[in-house]
């Protein structure tokens, strides 16, 4: 491994949104830092199954022939 080319890898505490923590090791801050998610996997909807709501105004078919609507591709 080539020296001086690679950032510095050390141990930081990250803290989850509950305020609990962990320790790992990071390229992120300095050693003994602390990294306070503000996402994380115990509240993020797409690992706690939250409902997420589309708002479809119409829906596709519906645009397309609002659109569209009037042209014609040929003889009746």
């Amino acid at each position: 491994m080539k020296t001086d080319i690679h950032p510095d890898y050390h141990r930081i505490k990250v803290q989850m949104t509950d305020g609990s923590t962990y320790e790992t090791r990071s390229t992120w801050g300095k050693e003994g830092d602390t990294l306070t998610l503000d996402i994380d996997p115990t509240s993020h909807p797409a690992w706690t199954g939250g409902t997420g709501k589309m708002l479809d105004t119409g829906g596709q078919v519906a645009r397309f022939n609002k659109r569209f609507g009037g042209l014609t591709l040929g003889k009746k």
